[in-house]
């Protein structure tokens, strides 16, 4: 019989492992990623930012502050260089015109969608190469296991 041993807490110990190991996995995973790709000589700051909007949608340097947890000008200058880049833009928001709402430009979608599918090429190559088709198919169990904890 398997019995659950328990932290003070009344975590199981083996959901403390396990998200030890997914933080763990997880980190050195993206750190992988980011070396695969071409940052197009974006600081970590602006590719949050770009990533952001690509995610959420035309956002305000205010809304963006909040949601990166930086102080507003660090965002206006972050916008700034992206614009200058050509990444982004602004244009008035409709309901507020004092306000500017900022935007991936055509070209932005396009620098992201480079960064990842070269990150998505080395996984694969990645993949192929170290793993067995068994384990393939259990990381991809595994991984419909994460997305329904995310969505918990």
């Amino acid at each position: 019989m398997n019995e659950v041993t328990r932290t003070p807490d009344g975590v199981s110990e083996s959901a403390v492992r396990a998200a030890h190991d997914v933080r763990v996995v997880y980190s050195r995973l993206r750190r992988r990623m980011r070396e695969t790709y071409d940052p197009g000589d974006l600081t970590p700051s602006q590719t949050s930012v770009l990533s952001r909007l690509d995610k959420d949608g035309e956002a305000s340097v205010t809304d963006l502050a909040a949601a990166e947890r930086v102080r507003h000008q660090s965002v206006a200058t972050t916008v700034g260089i992206l614009v200058e880049r050509g990444l982004v833009d602004r244009r008035p928001d409709p309901e507020d015109g004092r306000r500017q709402l900022v935007f991936v430009t055509d070209s932005g979608h396009v620098f992201l969608e480079d960064r990842r599918r070269a990150g998505e090429g080395w996984l694969t190559r990645a993949l192929e190469d170290g793993c067995t088709e068994e384990e393939r198919r259990l990381l991809i169990e595994a991984a419909a296991l994460l997305e329904r904890v995310v969505r918990s």
